[in-house]
């Protein structure tokens, strides 16, 4: 996993529970805390991360990564303006995942390992989308689709009727904007 995961870990772990929480989560998880952006780090080393978060906050592991994922979003959009500029949309965003954003994230992180999601527009105008990787990170993608929503001013529902934690095969992230 990318450096760059791990840096806005940090930072949204310091914002939401203050400075010394993150050399609190990075001591109950046994691990330095040094990563660099550009680097890869092994995804145990997240996953412990989240697990010491997880303790720490009091909070399941799935909504530890759901809140990172919306959290992290408002950081992304700051750093990566030109991702979030051309769109006046949370779906007109997301469709760009495949074809745009991952691309550029290769680009900018070689060695980058993201998911590719298969979408399709449902006949009420709302979005599903399937996703499957090893990393079984389908509550990333929720809080980074609910962040993406706030950025945009929408709302929306997610519901998730199948998922690799449940046994599935891959996750189907189905999306109603409101």
């Amino acid at each position: 996993m990318k450096g760059i995961v791990f840096n806005l870990l940090e930072r949204v772990t310091s914002e939401a529970h203050g400075e010394n929480a993150w050399d609190d989560v990075l001591e109950s998880a046994e691990l330095d805390g040094a990563y660099t952006s550009l680097g890869s780090y092994p995804d145990g080393d997240f996953f412990r991360l989240v697990g010491a978060s997880s303790d720490a906050f009091e909070a399941t592991p799935e909504t530890v990564i759901r809140d990172f994922g919306r959290s992290a979003l408002p950081l992304l959009a700051a750093s990566y303006p030109g991702f979030f500029t051309p769109h006046t949309s949370t779906l007109a965003f997301l469709q760009t995942l495949n074809e745009i954003i991952h691309p550029e994230v290769r680009k900018l992180y070689p060695g980058a390992d993201v998911p590719d999601f298969e979408m399709s527009v449902t006949p009420s105008g709302g979005l599903r989308m399937c996703y499957g990787s090893p990393r079984k990170l389908c509550a990333f993608a929720e809080g980074l689709i609910e962040g993406a929503a706030g950025h945009y001013g929408e709302a929306v529902t997610i519901r998730q009727p199948h998922c690799m934690h449940r046994g599935d095969e891959m996750c189907e992230i189905e999306i109603d904007f409101r």
